[in-house]
């Protein structure tokens, strides 16, 4: 039965939603100030309970309905650590609109909780937040887990349990063109394996039902460390155009593609090897498609640590071959979520730095001074 979040209705007009550090601007009105270079914005993930070591990122697409907790552009950061620092411990979801801070979701203490990089929202809003959790912060206790889905008012809809689709999740990604239908795409760090569940959903109020989960990756390999907690298939990317799915595997520093991966009904096992690249890859924890199609990556430095290239982001071709890189902090492990949010006039850019005191987002905006063709906006 599908689950329901009470809310308002879409306006029929909706003009430009507000944007992370935008405030409202006169479609041809010029900037009172030179824009270029963009200049960054630097917020702290760490809500008023103390959670630390944020992990997961996402924006909300403009396609969400106003009235909601949860605004269009929105920038949502999940916590991994509580305040005492324990890994697979902390229950915050932070959200972050104009620079502001704010607590979004919080789950209940009498939960099992430890958010992991596996997070997303739903063109009408809804929340999918993967939990890895531990219960004394080693890898030792690590728990398959679950995924939660919350309301864009920031109420809990459904915690799904089942340990043969959600085997400690550790990325997410989101195909979806259609407000009916949606799939999402989990990898499973502990099975070593990626989840796709094919979801129906109603936009008002927002709600959603499974209608179907497939196996279609499995075979990566699955390791623990006392630092990012767990090793093995992490970032997921979907390419809507290719049918494609490009999964990170941090344990041996490499990424794969799956092919048909929102049609397959099995397994191809780890997909075809896109490439290894053991000088620039340290670790890969998350991953998007940039807007050229290149692919931008995390990494944890859990693995194939290099102090001279700490918490980088690195940026690769659509086949693999290595074009730029940057750093988030001069310390490694750094670096973890990272999203992207692109409009056919701009684009606004985040990532983690999970080493800065306290831990915090930085987000990067490019936005030009008209008014923007809200069909023509993409979360990634």
């Amino acid at each position: 039965m599908p689950r329901l979040a009470n809310g308002p209705c879409r306006p029929a007009v909706r003009l430009f939603a507000s944007f992370l550090v935008l405030a409202s601007i006169a479609a041809a009105a010029p900037p009172p100030s030179p824009f270029f270079p963009p200049v960054p914005q630097t917020v702290s993930t760490v809500p008023g309970n103390g959670d630390l070591n944020p992990y997961g990122t996402a924006f909300a697409p403009l396609s969400v309905r106003t009235g909601y907790a949860l605004q269009p552009g929105d920038f949502l950061v999940s916590n991994f650590n509580n305040s005492a620092g324990l890994s697979g411990t902390g229950h915050s979801i932070v959200l972050i609109r104009a620079g502001v801070q704010s607590l979004f979701f919080s789950a209940s203490p009498s939960l099992t909780v430890g958010w992991s990089g596996a997070l997303g929202i739903l063109n009408n809003g809804i929340v999918i937040a993967g939990n890895t959790p531990t219960t004394d912060g080693t890898p030792a206790t690590l728990q398959a887990g679950s995924l939660f889905f919350i309301s864009p008012n920031g109420v809990l809809l459904d915690n799904y349990v089942n340990p043969s689709t959600v085997n400690g999740p550790w990325g997410l990604a989101i195909a979806q063109q259609d407000e009916d239908r949606a799939s999402v795409f989990v990898s499973n760090v502990e099975s070593g394996t990626i989840t796709r569940f094919d979801l129906a959903l109603t936009q008002n109020p927002p709600g959603f039902s499974i209608l179907h989960t497939y196996t279609i990756a499995s075979g990566y390999s699955f390791a623990t460390n006392p630092g990012p907690i767990a090793l093995g298939v992490s970032g997921l990317a979907y390419s809507w155009d290719k049918d494609l799915l490009y999964a990170a595997s941090s344990n041996d520093n490499a990424v794969y593609t799956i092919p048909n991966a929102r049609e397959a009904k099995s397994s191809s096992g780890k997909g075809t090897l896109l490439f290894s690249d053991l000088t620039h890859l340290h670790g890969p924890v998350n991953m998007l498609i940039a807007p050229n199609g290149d692919l931008i990556i995390s990494n944890s430095d859990g693995t194939n640590g290099d102090p001279t290239q700490p918490s980088e982001i690195g940026e690769f071709t659509p086949t693999g071959a290595f074009v730029s890189q940057f750093s988030v902090d001069p310390s490694e492990g750094g670096s973890f979520g990272i999203a992207l949010l692109e409009a056919g006039n701009g684009i606004a850019f985040a990532a983690i730095d999970d080493n800065a005191s306290p831990p915090a987002a930085t987000v990067w905006n490019t936005i030009l001074f008209t008014q923007p063709d809200p069909m023509r906006w993409k979360d990634r």
